[in-house]
C-alpha cells in the first residue's frame, strides 16, 4: 500500500534497490540549467546512528547544484532519481541497470524545472512521477 501523497507523487520505497546515498555526484537529465548536482538529504528516509541515507530509483532527493549555469549553481533544490547505475530487480524477475545515475530536478509541488528530459527514464520513476512521465522520450 503506497503511504501517503506529498511532493506530487505515491511514496513507497518497496522493491528497488538503492544505489545512491548522500554525498553521491550525479548527472542532471533536464534542461534546466544543472549539470551535475550532489545529494545532501533524502525526505522520509529514517536510518539508525551513522547510516547515510539512501535514494533508488523513482525517490525524491535534496540536492544541491555542483556544475551548471551560474544562475542555478549552489542552489539547492528537489530532485527525482530516474536511473542508476546498481542493478535492480523487477517483480516480474528481470535485472535492470543503466550506464550512469541520472537525476531530473524538481520544484516544491512535483512539476519538473525543464521542459525536455535527455535519455530513458525508469518505469518505476514514470509511474511515482507522472508528470516526469509526460516528458519523457523512452520509458525503459
Amino acid at each position: 500500500m503506497p503511504k501517503k501523497k506529498k511532493y506530487g507523487a505515491v511514496l513507497s520505497r518497496f522493491g528497488v534497490n538503492t544505489g545512491l546515498q548522500v554525498g553521491s555526484y550525479v548527472d542532471v537529465a533536464d534542461n534546466s540549467g544543472a549539470k551535475e548536482v550532489m545529494i545532501i538529504n533524502v525526505p522520509l528516509y529514517k536510518t539508525r546512528l551513522r547510516e547515510l541515507p539512501k535514494a533508488g530509483v523513482g525517490d525524491l532527493v535534496v540536492v544541491t547544484v555542483k556544475k551548471g549555469t551560474p544562475q542555478v549553481r549552489r542552489q539547492v533544490s528537489y530532485a527525482v532519481v530516474i536511473r542508476q547505475r546498481r542493478p535492480f530487480r523487477r517483480p516480474d524477475g528481470t535485472w535492470v541497470a543503466f550506464e550512469d545515475n541520472a537525476v531530473v530536478l524538481i520544484n516544491p509541488d512535483g512539476t519538473p524545472k525543464g521542459s525536455e528530459i535527455r535519455g530513458p527514464i525508469a518505469r518505476e520513476a514514470a509511474e511515482r512521477w507522472p508528470r516526469i512521465a509526460k516528458l519523457a522520450t523512452m520509458i525503459v
